[in-house]
């Protein structure tokens, strides 16, 4: 199983310790390919798209529209 991170580089400029998870583009339970966007994250002015590190089977853990820190987990994939 892999876990789907928030890479904490996207805060090497940022002020604010948090950012926001903005939207999925997938839904829980598809099946994803490497390099597949699939979500869009805000910190903060700017948007950053996550791609899956891997293909497999994803889980969403993390809402839509809520705060998120460096390093959090969005969602597992299992190959």
């Amino acid at each position: 199983m892999h876990y789907i991170k928030v890479d904490e580089a996207l805060w090497a400029s940022s002020m604010l310790p948090e950012g926001i998870l903005e939207r999925w583009f997938i839904t829980s339970g598809d099946t994803i390919k490497a390099g597949e966007r699939i979500a869009e994250v805000r910190v903060e002015d700017a948007l950053h798209e996550i791609v899956a590190p891997a293909g497999g089977r994803a889980t969403i853990v993390a809402i839509a529209n809520t705060v998120i820190e460096p390093g959090s987990i969005l969602a597992t994939l299992e190959s």
